[in-house]
């Protein structure tokens, strides 16, 4: 390989189109390693393997001493778009810039949201239940509902909520979004009206879908007295971050029937622990954080974050996928 050659670091669950993106540049090195890897083999890796010029990278944590061991890090592109797991600041004060995906996997977080509110209301695992057990005569004990004609508020309306309220008005519903940086105008270009005032749009809605990101404004936005707030019949869907939904009043008003149910792709702690009080509730279902994973998605993810990396080595990077913008400067 040339003087120019970069060393890329790829996560084995990284997807095919990226990966071949990547081997058709006779200009990268392709170092694997596995998405079970422990932190410290991780970064025992990058270190093995220095410079290591980029990392596509899953859920691996990146901060001061991976940036070190990597030694000539020019960019971290993550194989989607949540970045918890990564020092931002670090970043920055390295000059490194942290790239994610942008929309490639936000119809499939939208539609994971939809699929857990039509579960809900539909009663769909009560009701495959009584098929599966012969309990057929029991039939009219678990009335589904519908969502025609219901109202849901969308907190959040970036990427995924503008698509969740998309799909929700195609449903013929009420669509209210509470998003406090978002214009009353551009929301209602989308067929929604804006809630400026969330508790008392909570008071309304018959579902709640969250689509903001966990910021300090934003942990805990769904506590003891917010859930008050909300209908006895209501749902509540979280496919955006764990922390954002205090889980302890969430427990509270479920086992009370405070509210009907919920839905949580992600915990506050993840994976739950077995003694999760919420795990033994009926009316609370999960997915384990794979709202935005498919097989679509995957590829589409992989892409994006193949683009990303080959914009920086060839000095044209795509300045909107960048997190930490003050890199740029």
């Amino acid at each position: 390989m040339s003087s120019n050659s970069k060393t890329v670091a790829v996560v084995s669950t990284f997807g095919t189109p990226g990966r071949r993106m990547l081997e058709a540049r006779p200009d990268i090195r392709i170092v694997p390693f596995a998405a079970t890897a422990t932190q410290d083999e991780f970064r025992a890796l990058l270190a093995r393997e220095a410079p290591v010029h980029a990392v596509m990278l899953g859920q691996h944590k990146i901060s001061s001493p991976e940036i070190e061991a990597s030694r000539e890090l020019q960019v971290i592109a993550r194989n989607g778009v949540g970045f918890d797991n990564i020092d931002l600041k670090a970043m920055t004060a390295n000059g490194v810039p942290l790239m994610t995906v942008g929309i490639a996997n936000s119809p499939s977080v939208a539609e994971a949201a939809m699929h857990f509110m039509l579960t809900l209301i539909k009663h769909g695992q009560a009701q495959s239940d009584l098929v599966k057990q012969n309990r057929w005569t029991e039939r009219m004990t678990v009335l589904g509902g519908d969502v025609y004609g219901k109202t849901v508020l969308v907190v959040g309306f970036g990427r995924i909520g503008t698509r969740f309220v998309k799909r929700a008005v195609a449903f013929e519903m009420n669509v209210l979004v509470y998003d406090p940086y978002v214009k009353a105008d551009t929301i209602r270009a989308f067929g929604a009206e804006p809630a400026p005032d969330l508790d008392a749009a909570l008071k309304i809605a018959d579902v709640v879908t969250l689509h903001c990101p966990r910021t300090p404004e934003t942990n805990g936005l769904i506590n003891k007295s917010r859930l008050a707030l909300m209908k006895p019949n209501a749902v509540l869907i979280n496919t955006a971050r764990g922390g954002i939904i205090d889980e302890t009043d969430l427990y509270d008003a479920l086992s009370r029937k405070v509210i009907k149910a919920a839905a949580l792709d992600v915990l506050d702690v993840e994976p739950g622990p077995p003694n999760n009080p919420l795990f033994k509730l009926d009316n609370c279902m999960f997915a384990p954080h794979m709202a935005g994973v498919t097989a679509e998605s995957m590829d589409r993810m992989s892409i994006a974050a193949a683009e990303n990396a080959l914009s920086v080595f060839d000095g044209t990077i795509n300045r909107a996928n960048v997190v930490n913008q003050d890199v740029l400067k």
